[in-house]
C-alpha cells in the first residue's frame, strides 16, 4: 500500500487514477523524521490511514 506502483495496462488513463506515489510520498516523510503511520482497514467499511508526528524529539 505504501510502495509506489506502475500502471501496466494503458488502457487506463491518469484522468481516471492516480500515480500510485502519494502513499509512498507521506511514507518516506513519516520515516525522515522518525514518526509513526498506521493503517485500519475493514472489507465492506473502509480505511482509514493515520500519520503521528511527534512534537518533541529529544
Amino acid at each position: 500500500m505504501f510502495e509506489r506502483f506502475y500502471r501496466v495496462d494503458k488502457s487506463h488513463s491518469k484522468q481516471s487514477g492516480g500515480t500510485g506515489l502519494r502513499l509512498s510520498i507521506v511514507k518516506h516523510a513519516v520515516k525522515h523524521h522518525n514518526d509513526k503511520i498506521a493503517v485500519d482497514s475493514k472489507l465492506g467499511k473502509g480505511t482509514t490511514i493515520s500519520v503521528e508526528f511527534q512534537k518533541n524529539k529529544g
